[in-house]
């Protein structure tokens, strides 16, 4: 059990999990039913190869620093595993995240590829400027909406033509995921600073941060609202149920952004995890106003 508990870490599954979820929501958007069961696996197997293989290279790679900052929820850092094993994780599960997306379409499998190679160079170079690895954290809580959405795409040809709401949704999910970051380098700024990492708030300040991380939440709103009012956006437009639920979350990410613009310090602690609330909630408006009509 101990060992299942540590693989289970190493490869961050519950994130796997997640990105499936939001893979099957886009597929959901796309063609208002849920894929067909071998689209369904093969996502599913992209994402949680993919995400778990790129999270073992992460901690084979972070193992000296892991173990100076004493990260004993690294099972790394605790011995349950070897720095080995990790990368024997990467090697074997790495090639069959890409190879899963091949048998989807040609658009995911390409979309597969170049997020995969983008994720080993995050882990290898672009984690140590914080001020565009944050842009791809984002990108990375954006593109399985798009992936669900074209993997319901009976074509093997470039395709990228899905409903606009799915664009929407990952914008949402990016512009929201960059505040999240931007908080994070906030709250690790004394760190960062030792380490001579570049972030946003070593260039402009702890102030100037957040309202930079505060605007991206305000423009994640602004993006929220275009479903219900324009007819573009079909099954959403003028959708009383989308309108309730994206309220709610939309509350949450202006209460945060106030308090940021506001306050000196504020909770970040807290608004990290209650903004990852609101995008739960944001995913229930997308999917409960497809639903509900």
């Amino acid at each position: 059990m101990k060992k299942v508990k540590a693989i289970w870490e190493l490869m961050r599954l519950e994130h796997g999990i997640m990105i499936a979820v939001a893979i099957v929501i886009g597929a959901y958007i796309a063609q208002q039913r849920l894929p067909e069961w071998d689209v369904f696996v093969f996502t599913f197997c992209t994402a949680l190869f993919l995400e778990a293989s790129t999270f073992a290279l992460n901690d084979y790679l972070d193992v000296d620093i892991d173990k100076k900052n004493k990260r004993t929820d690294r099972p790394l850092v605790r011995g349950d595993l070897s720095p080995k094993t990790a990368l024997l994780f990467f090697a074997v599960l790495f090639p069959l995240g890409i190879i899963s997306s091949y048998f989807v379409n040609l658009t995911c499998f390409l979309i597969a590829l170049i997020t995969a190679l983008f994720a080993v160079f995050y882990d290898t170079v672009l984690k140590k400027v914080k001020l565009l690895g944050n842009f791809f954290i984002a990108y990375t809580m954006a593109i399985p909406f798009v992936f669900g959405g074209v993997a319901v795409l009976h074509t093997n040809t470039l395709n990228l033509n899905v409903s606009p709401s799915i664009f929407i949704l990952a914008s949402i999910a990016f512009f929201a995921g960059s505040g999240r970051e931007i908080m994070k380098d906030i709250q690790d700024f004394e760190g960062d600073k030792v380490k001579g990492v570049q972030s946003f708030p070593r260039y402009l300040g702890i102030r100037s941060s957040q309202i930079l991380s505060a605007v991206f939440y305000l423009v994640a709103i602004a993006l929220s609202l275009l479903p219900y009012a324009l007819p573009i956006f079909e099954v959403y437009y003028q959708n009383f149920t989308y309108l309730l639920l994206v309220f709610i979350a939309d509350t949450m990410f202006l209460t945060t952004a106030l308090q940021l613009m506001v306050m000196k310090h504020p909770h970040l602690a807290f608004h990290r995890k209650f903004t990852l609330g609101a995008l739960c909630i944001g995913l229930i408006a997308f999917l409960g106003g497809a639903l509900i009509i």
